[in-house]
């Protein structure tokens, strides 16, 4: 049966996270953690393989301690285990250094039950870089699927996986020897709502803790900010999004003005189209 880890990473909400204006850094003091959108929908996939093919689904994470939480909600999604590393040695981590310690943890997890396939989100909304996923299938020595948007089939007696990875203009198809690692986009699934015996037994539920110590053969030097070689040069806040318009009066005199607006957006995109 199927074994599958889920990498994930708990994020700050960036849809309600505001920007520092001195250090131009987000505050994530001031917005709640989630577990990454992506991520979410990694592990709904991984749940739906294990519901297919039978095993176990793991899901792995490198933060704080609060990062209990995001393993919380991937048991609600349908998880079976969930391991946090956490460690002050990993503070201030870069996409390098994550791999590597997210690398370290899939190979103590594989040492008790072998792992077959490795998904995660393309990217987290905190760093948008996609890198950890690759960097992960890199020191694993696996094949990395990045853009999967459909998992065809999964033959672990035959060692093989057949996805669909998306293209700009349609999608490709690929077989891959097992293992291998999927970095998967949001349209690969629909995250439904929890079963209340899910949500019950997430919240009984005890992740594996493990500190840098708890790991076999790790180089401290690629861990934290000594194994981050990434340079930051400049950074800026997005753009604050426009106030939307109020429409008063009846409901007929309100669809007048609605009909009006669109019309001149329409107007305003084709213009620019033939510029």
């Amino acid at each position: 049966m199927l074994h599958i880890v889920a990498c994930i990473k708990q994020v700050p909400d960036t849809k309600i996270i505001k920007m520092n204006p001195k250090t131009n850094t987000m505050d994530r003091r001031t917005a709640p953690a989630i577990l990454n959108p992506y991520d979410a929908h990694a592990v709904e996939e991984a749940v739906r393989l294990r519901e297919r093919y039978g095993g176990t689904v793991s899901v792995v994470t490198m933060g704080p301690p609060p990062a209990v939480k995001a393993i919380k909600k991937c048991i609600e999604i349908g998880a079976d285990e969930g391991y946090l590393i956490t460690d002050r040695r990993f503070a201030g981590a870069d996409t390098l250094a994550t791999s590597y310690a997210l690398t370290k943890a899939i190979e103590k997890i594989s040492q008790m039950n072998p792992v077959d396939l490795v998904i995660c989100g393309k990217m987290t909304i905190d760093g948008d870089t996609g890198q950890v996923g690759p960097g992960i299938a890199r020191r694993l020595d696996i094949p990395p699927l990045t853009s999967v948007n459909k998992v065809v089939e999964v033959n672990r007696e035959e060692g093989y996986a057949v996805v669909h990875r998306k293209l700009e203009d349609g999608f490709e198809v690929v077989r891959s020897s097992l293992p291998c690692l999927l970095s998967v986009e949001k349209t690969i699934n629909e995250v439904p709502y929890s079963p209340f015996p899910n949500m019950l037994k997430a919240a009984q539920y005890q992740p594996h803790i493990w500190s840098v110590d708890d790991l076999e053969d790790v180089d401290i030097k690629q861990l934290g900010l000594k194994g981050s070689p990434t340079i930051v040069s400049k950074v800026w806040a997005p753009p604050k999004p426009e106030a939307g318009e109020i429409l008063e009066g009846n409901p007929r005199e309100q669809v007048e003005q609605l009909l009006s607006v669109l019309l001149e957006k329409k107007e305003l995109f084709s213009s620019k189209e033939g510029v």
